[in-house]
């Protein structure tokens, strides 16, 4: 599943596959600012959920798409299927923003997407690797990477980040 992905320019090159197992061109949320976060239901910061709904209750009518990939490398600690994520998400923190189905995003299996997100926004000292979950990475709305965010950035400090890149044409 990994592909080069340095021929990509933009995000808009990918397809991912939604909760319910449907195909999801990326092209879809082409001139929206995006904020993509890979998750776990059972983290030490699983409660970011409650500030990413709110800042895409906030930002959603001007143009910002959260779009949460769960994935299970970090600890298990994302062990559900896609319909018990959706549940878990739906049930706790009343999500409403965009849940894909649940990915790799390091080693062998890392989704094409992840890649070319992690090659875009390297972390600290230019490292690739994401440490953990609610890894964070801001996309302004012509799908090119913006920014990177650790996982202890909580959602409500982005805020300023987001405003700017909604901000911009």
């Amino acid at each position: 599943m990994t592909s080069s992905t340095s021929t990509a320019k933009t995000i808009y090159a990918f397809t991912t596959t939604n909760n319910k197992g449907e195909e999801v061109p990326l092209s879809r949320f082409e001139g929206k600012v995006l904020l993509i976060v890979n998750t776990a239901s059972k983290c030490g910061f699983t409660n970011q959920y409650k500030g990413l709904q709110e800042l895409y209750t906030k930002y959603q009518p001007l143009g910002l798409e959260i779009l949460a990939f769960p994935c299970n490398q970090f600890g298990k600690q994302e062990p559900g299927d896609d319909n018990d994520i959706k549940q878990f998400c739906e049930m706790n923190y009343q999500t409403t923003f965009p849940l894909f189905s649940k990915i790799d995003v390091n080693g062998d299996d890392t989704h094409p997407l992840f890649q070319f997100l992690k090659e875009s926004q390297p972390g600290i000292l230019g490292t690739e690797m994401i440490k953990w979950n609610f890894t964070k990475f801001l996309v302004d709305r012509g799908g090119i990477p913006i920014k990177r965010y650790a996982p202890q950035d909580t959602p409500e400090s982005l805020q300023s980040d987001i405003e700017n890149a909604l901000q911009k044409a």
